[in-house]
């Protein structure tokens, strides 16, 4: 059995909770929903108070999904904001916890070794997580919720299903109590990294419940999901070797950068068309802002989905290592007219660049002008510099300013969502 003893702490509702302290209201019996009141009723909201949730209304729904019967408050958000109070609750974390042993899951979320604290505080596991919840409430006004496991996978477990059902929101389990009381939990879909394609697919196989899994045959598991499996049959009798310092340590293998965007309408294929040059102009400042070329771009375009139509995928090769706008720039655009349907109905578009090197490694090629790309490279850092210094909208090109563009719109705006600055 586990000597280690972790904490995974959530705060709950978040962005709606800050909206609701903002405005001294009280999130368990304020009807209050964070969505972009400019979009369409088919947006997302990103997120609705316990009252709400009370009500039966799902979170992470659309807009026009809210039953007609009920008021509720439509805030804008306030990505920064949000940044801002995740950032403060961070502070109050480090009162009690070393950086070296706390994971920030994400903005709301975070994992904490908090093994060798209990005898420096002298306290349960228990004793601490309701301490920095406190802390945090008497601080910020955010409730939060906390997991207790002897591992990783069982602190995450003991909060997203054990906490909602304590009267005190804090939820513990050992590999011994996972099985004795969550072997019969339906749906599966409720654990941790298994989404609903999985349990679709495990469900076609007469598995409902992670008792299920630990009782099936392995070899079938792995025929249906490759090295997956392993994972699920862990996690199945709730074994993690995965420790947090085993996260710091890590580094990725994957040396490349990304930039999606989900669009507000259905776009043409010649829209389309300006929304991968606006994103390939930008990824090209991102690569050249950390001193990077490239080898490779990969553009992928989602359509609507009522289309049932596959996305388009394809990569295109550069002809040289690269963070050249120009180049970047000619080469996305060719390989969007070689993939994307011509008929338009354009959602999301993604481009990657891929096998990024840095700039040390370049190569020379007597085919293009090398003194012009070093000129472009410079200009390209100078860019990069006034927007930090004065705003992503002091540099602007004429595409900007075109019917469909949205790099003005988007520099507003923090992870797709408006900053509230």
């Amino acid at each position: 059995m586990s000597n280690k003893e972790y904490l995974c702490i959530d705060l709950k509702s978040f962005y709606a909770s800050v909206e609701c302290v903002e405005r001294n209201l009280d999130p368990f019996t304020t009807n209050l929903v964070v969505a972009d009141a400019t979009r369409t009723e088919k947006t997302i909201t990103l997120a609705i108070t316990p009252a709400l949730k009370k009500l039966g209304v799902k979170n992470r729904c659309r807009v026009f999904e809210i039953p007609k019967g009920i008021d509720y408050i439509m805030a804008t958000p306030r990505m920064s904001l949000y940044m801002e109070y995740s950032a403060n609750i961070y502070g109050i974390y480090l009162k009690y916890i070393s950086k070296d042993d706390i994971h920030v899951y994400s903005v709301d979320e975070v994992f904490m070794d908090v093994t060798k604290y209990l005898k420096l505080y002298n306290m349960t596991s228990k004793e601490l997580a309701v301490t920095i919840i406190n802390d945090v409430y008497k601080s910020t006004g955010i409730t939060a919720t906390a997991g207790i496991g002897t591992n990783l996978y069982l602190a995450k477990i003991a909060m997203d299903i054990v906490a909602k059902h304590v009267s005190d929101n804090i939820g513990y389990l050992t590999e011994e109590i996972y099985r004795e009381k969550l072997w019969n939990h339906r749906p599966l879909r409720d654990f941790w990294r298994i989404g609903s394609g999985i349990e679709k697919r495990l469900e076609s196989m007469g598995i409902y419940t992670m008792g299920d899994i630990a009782r099936a045959d392995e070899e079938l598991l792995f025929r249906t999901f490759g090295i997956d499996a392993e994972l699920l049959i862990d996690h199945a009798w709730g074994r993690e070797i995965t420790e947090i310092e085993d996260i710091k340590k890590y580094k990725s293998d994957s040396h490349s950068l990304s930039r999606g965007q989900v669009l507000s309408k259905n776009y043409s294929f010649e829209a389309g068309g300006i929304i991968v040059k606006e994103m390939a102009d930008l990824i090209s400042l991102d690569l050249a802002a950390i001193n990077m070329l490239s080898k490779s771009i990969s553009l992928m375009i989602v359509y609507d989905n009522k289309l049932e139509r596959k996305p388009s995928k394809g990569t295109i090769k550069l002809p040289i290592n690269t963070s050249s706008t120009k180049i970047i720039m000619e080469y996305a655009f060719k390989l969007y007219n070689e993939i994307a349907y011509k008929d338009g109905f354009i959602k999301k578009v993604t481009i990657s660049l891929n096998d990024i090197i840095p700039e040390e490694y370049e190569q020379m090629s007597f085919l293009f002008d090398n003194e012009g790309l070093e000129k472009e490279r410079k200009l390209q850092k100078m860019i990069v510099g006034l927007k930090d210094k004065y705003g992503k909208n002091i540099a602007l090109k004429g595409m900007n300013l075109q019917k469909d563009a949205t790099t003005i719109e988007r520099n507003s705006q923090i992870g797709g969502h408006r900053s509230g600055d």
